[in-house]
Formats: C-alpha cells, sequence, structure tokens
C-alpha cells in the first residue's frame, strides 16, 4: 500500500499540565515532548504503524528541524526524498499546551503565510507529478492555496483518489476528493455557527464522494449525496490526551480508502484509529498500530452483540 501525503509538516512541542493556570498562577509541567506533527507530518507516522509505505511532502524542513525530523522517522515506512531540508530556513514549530482533553496552540503560522503571499519566501514544496503516479491513494491538506489544489489536480488527472480535510465545500479539492473530513472548528472558522446537518448537505451536493463532519467525542456525521445523513459514536476510551486525534482520524480515512473500505467501515476504522490514539501521551511517539485499532472494533462489536 503506497500512501503520497502533501500538506502542514512542523515541529511540535507539547506541555502536558494538569489544569490551565489563571492569570498570573503558576502550574507544573507534568509530562513534555517534541515530535514532528502538524497534519501531514502526524498522518505520516499513523499510516507508517499502520504498516503503509508512505512518501512525505510540503513545508520545508527547517534548520530547527532537520535532525528531529530525520530522527522522528528513522526506521519507519516513510519516504522522506521529496521533501526540502533549507538550512537558509528557521523551520516552523508550534507549542501546545494539553489538559485532559483541552488544548491550546501557539504559533506563528500567521507569519509563515503572510511572509509568502506578501512577496516573501515560500517554505513550502510545489507537489510533484511524480509523487502522485508513485502512490496508490493520496492525502492532501488544504493549507497551501493553488498548491494544494494543484496537487488535488494532478491527483484527478492520475486517476489516484484522495482524502483531504478541513476544506471549503465550493472548492475544487472538495470537489474531486474521494472523502473529505471536516472538524466542527474548521466548519466554525468557514461559516460561523451554522449547525453541521445543515453544512453536510452544501458538502455532500458539491461532490462524488464521501463527506464526514467530525464533532470531537461526540456523535458525528456523515453521507453522500442524495443519501440520508448516518451517524457515528467514537469510541469509548479514557482521554489522556486529544493532540493528534483529528490528524490520526484523517490517518485512518486514507488507510480505509486505500484498502477499499465501505462508509461505514471507513468511519468505523477512522473512529477507533482516533480512539487509541488519545488514549496516551504522546500518541505521536507511540502511535496506533493496526493491531490495536482492529481490537477496538472488535470490542464494539462484541458489546453490541450481548
Amino acid at each position: 500500500m503506497k500512501i503520497y501525503l502533501y500538506g502542514m509538516i512542523c515541529g511540535s512541542n507539547s506541555f502536558k499540565i494538569g489544569a490551565f493556570p489563571q492569570p498570573d498562577e503558576y502550574t507544573e509541567i507534568e509530562q513534555s515532548a517534541r515530535f514532528v506533527g502538524g497534519e501531514t507530518g502526524t498522518c505520516a507516522a499513523v499510516l507508517a504503524s499502520l504498516g503503509a509505505a508512505v512518501r512525505l511532502d510540503g513545508t520545508h524542513i527547517g534548520r530547527s528541524m532537520t535532525e528531529l525530523t530525520r530522527e522522528f522517522y528513522k526506521g519507519k515506512s516513510v519516504d522522506l526524498s521529496s521533501l526540502t531540508f533549507d538550512e537558509d530556513f528557521e523551520g516552523l514549530e508550534d507549542y501546545i499546551l494539553i489538559s485532559g482533553d483541552i488544548r491550546t496552540p501557539f504559533g506563528r503560522f500567521a507569519h509563515f503565510f503572510a511572509d509568502a503571499y506578501n512577496g516573501g519566501a515560500k517554505h513550502w514544496n510545489v507537489p510533484k507529478q511524480s509523487d502522485v503516479l508513485w502512490c496508490e491513494t493520496a492525502a492532501i491538506d488544504d493549507c497551501f492555496g493553488e498548491d494544494s489544489e494543484s496537487c488535488a489536480r494532478l491527483c484527478v488527472e492520475s486517476g489516484k483518489p484522495y482524502v483531504t480535510i478541513d476544506c471549503k465545500y465550493d472548492s475544487y479539492i472538495h470537489r474531486h476528493a474521494s472523502v473529505t473530513v471536516i472538524s466542527g472548528e474548521a466548519l466554525k472558522m468557514h461559516y460561523g455557527n451554522v449547525s453541521h446537518e445543515e453544512m453536510l448537505p452544501r458538502y455532500t451536493e458539491n461532490t462524488d464522494g464521501l463527506t464526514v463532519i467530525t464533532n470531537g467525542s461526540l456523535e458525528f456525521i456523515y453521507g453522500r449525496r442524495g443519501e440520508p445523513v448516518r451517524s457515528f459514536k467514537p469510541f469509548k476510551v479514557k482521554a489522556v490526551s486529544t493532540l493528534g486525534a483529528g490528524d490520526t482520524f484523517k490517518a485512518g480515512c486514507t488507510y480505509a480508502l486505500a484498502r477499499g473500505m465501505s462508509d461505514e467501515e471507513l468511519v468505523q476504522f477512522a473512529s477507533a484509529c482516533a480512539g487509541a490514539a488519545v488514549s496516551r501521551y504522546p500518541s505521536q511517539l507511540c502511535p496506533p498500530t493496526l493491531d490495536e485499532v482492529e481490537a477496538l472494533i472488535r470490542e464494539r462489536h462484541c458489546e453490541f452483540s450481548k
């Protein structure tokens, strides 16, 4: 199974604390970890853990991340040959405070994109046709504007199915996706406080693919054009940290698409991946395995059969 990923890759510095402090109060850091994150960076680690061969491209790897990136993917089935390692670029990193199922990220992503679109250097790669031709299935982050769309167009021209996330319902990248996953946070960012139930038909009417609108740990909805809206209750697990849950869900969708699973199987598999991920900290350093995901699914089937 060969999967090509294009999108956001960054260094992540996470700090697990007991509770968020009030202004001017002190709080203790219980655990901390540094790893490669971002939607695509995390997705690559998860897919490799599930047994896929991955080729990775997107954000340039700056000098603060060179050693981290090579070490993080060492021994994993992740091909870094398409990445640009740029020692003249400082690197893109984020900082995340985590308390239970709450997380607050900090970073300089607005500056990163503003610099690129205001005449500065663009620190991400243009997608390569050779990478698309190499893969059987792709996943594309809708974060690099016309370059993300270009990646989608290459997939369409090459007949390669792809998964995408958090795009608008009238975008090219959504229209041609086999699976689109929209988080509740992205939906609110794009369209305000419009309900998930109102937005799902707008998405399904603009694609032949499957649309999933997630809702954190709560029941979520999914569907296709002309079909009834369906819902799914996420797996019940003790949440240690939700960091990377959405990226792991995306990875699960990509793996399931590559395996030819039905819509119901795909949603179940992706949810089980996310469930396994939130049960530990940090999941990026110990991503879910196929055995763990399948065990969660079997456990739910046993509960339903009682």
